[in-house]
């Protein structure tokens, strides 16, 4: 029998899929690894904890399907976006890569901005210049580390690197180059204009594939850490939110997805790529064949309720571990407890800063309108309510933008919560579906290494043989009135925050945490 294999580089750790040609998923392992935080607003990972990681993954996952290395077809990846991977010629990397939530980068964003133009960045590579993505971070080394640029032969993105790692391959794909600041998303290509003006050396830019080809085979080395025989074919793989739309089969124009994992997406494929004028929704390319996709991002989606989890949610951790459960059931259970709307308790989820559509490195998380008659509960269901407002924003500004989004595929963590996918259906107003395997980056990586390994010709034809609906989930009319009354109020709250979160920053500035 024949299986693919998909692995996500997550910022939580690495999760590997044994999938078989049907889309059956068989085996699965996750083995986690630390976040850094060398100084406030920072954020590293070391890349050799990703190796580490996709190596142990793939062997548990392999064990715990059952199955032969031989049957193994195909390896694919996906991996969290806009991280910095250096490595100097001798393929060693030169420091820990910058992450995707790191923020150091603010006025590196204002000197882009100077260099290139708002507006004619924007239009290059269809997105402002926010801290999270990769230039700012290579404009903030050259101008801070600029021994670290001066060793680099390469930057790879995250997934990139793993497959680095895998194939001996320098290489990237579409997908995640977009997510860079440095490609041309119309084009398919590096922005060698932009580049040029950042005044970044342009022989540190991977050649550029598409996420279902074969971009190399697995090594003897990397066999002999994973497990796997020598010889496979390996896919250039995916940016973690392309292949989650791949996975739970997003991949046309009026389809959508919602992700709450650490962070938060909404997402809805184009046929042909549109530049949001305000620069409040992203524009990437997508790991289907010409298709783009329009994106808004939260950065503490899911992280906020694994914040809440950690810092408030010791009873819930115990009795957890007392009888066997998950903390979140718990959570989830005391949020069922507690009406729609939190008994007006609402949580702004600007625990990192925030993207959309509020690009502000200073928001910080609040809870607004707490008495001494509100109990956890109602901290809990809020926390649930103001992370699905926050995605509520992205999907207002889609259908502003001409996007009919009656629809979602939900994934993540949040997929597995039967309350909160009723309550993205009650306060999107819209239909949420949940796909029989809700994997989503893994799963669509593994479908990008199936069409690789030519089991499947296209990603059409792979996401149609192997993605189905497992539940859906109805609007209640009378709840969404409750959410529209209390979301108005959510959306109040920031502007006339905005100058305190600002003033806030500065006022503890140096004092550390």
């Amino acid at each position: 029998m024949s299986y693919v294999i998909g692995v996500d580089i997550g910022t939580s750790g690495t999760k590997a899929l044994v999938i078989t040609a049907e889309g059956e998923l068989v085996g699965q392992a996750t083995v986690e690894y630390p976040l850094h935080h060398p100084q406030p607003g920072w954020a590293e990972q070391d890349a050799e904890d990703w190796w580490r990681a996709t190596c142990q993954a793939i062997q548990k996952a392999r064990q715990a399907a059952g199955i032969k290395a031989e049957e193994v077809k195909g390896v694919g990846l996906s991996g969290q976006m806009h991280g910095s991977v250096l490595i100097d010629r001798e393929g060693k990397v030169v420091r820990p890569p910058i992450l995707w939530c790191d923020t150091r980068t603010t006025e590196a964003c204002r000197y882009i901005e100077e260099k290139v133009g708002v507006t004619q960045l924007l239009q290059a590579t269809g997105n402002p210049a926010l801290e999270g993505f990769t230039a700012p971070k290579l404009v903030w080394l050259a101008q801070n580390e600029p021994e670290s640029l001066e060793k680099a032969a390469t930057v790879f993105l995250p997934k990139d690197y793993i497959n680095y790692r895998l194939t001996g391959e320098i290489v990237t794909e579409m997908s995640d180059a977009a997510g860079s600041l440095l490609f041309n998303v119309a084009a398919g290509d590096w922005a060698e204009d932009v580049v040029d003006k950042l005044g970044l050396p342009s022989y540190i830019l991977p050649p550029v594939k598409h996420s279902w080809e074969a971009i190399g085979e697995i090594t003897p080395a990397a066999a002999a850490a994973t497990g796997l025989l020598p010889g496979i074919p390996v896919a250039g793989g995916g940016a973690d939110n392309a292949c989650g739309a791949v996975g739970a089969g997003v991949v046309e124009p009026g389809q959508a997805l919602s992700s709450i994992g650490s962070s938060g997406v909404i997402l809805a494929p184009l046929a042909s790529p549109a530049v949001s004028p305000d620069g409040k929704l992203h524009l990437f390319n997508h790991a289907a064949p010409d298709r783009w996709y329009l994106m808004g991002v939260m950065l503490a989606a899911g992280l906020s309720y694994q914040w809440f989890r950690r810092e408030l949610g010791h009873l819930e951790v115990q009795q957890a571990e007392a009888g066997g459960r998950s903390p979140y059931q718990l959570m989830d259970k005391a949020a069922a407890s507690v009406p729609a709307g939190a008994g007006g308790v609402i949580f702004l989820p600007y625990l990192n800063g925030e993207r959309t559509p509020h690009a502000d490195a200073n928001a910080r998380g609040v809870f607004f309108g707490i008495s001494s008659a509100h109990r956890r509960a109602h901290l809990i269901r809020a926390v649930m309510e103001g992370i699905t407002y926050g995605l509520r924003d992205s999907v207002v500004l889609m259908r502003e933008a001409g996007q009919a989004i009656k629809s979602l595929r939900a994934i993540g963590g949040g997929a597995k919560s039967p309350l909160w996918l009723q309550m993205q259906a009650d306060i999107m107003q819209a239909v949420v579906e949940v796909p029989r395997i809700d994997e989503g980056p893994a799963f669509g990586a593994g479908l990008l290494a199936a069409v690789a390994a030519g089991i499947y010709k296209d990603i059409t034809e792979a996401v149609k043989a192997t993605v189905k609906i497992r539940t859906s989930y109805e609007p209640d009319a009378g709840l969404a009135a409750i959410y529209d009354r209390t979301y108005e109020i959510y959306r109040d709250l920031y502007p006339a925050l905005r100058p305190l979160f600002a003033r806030a920053r500065t006022a503890v500035a140096g004092v550390g945490q």
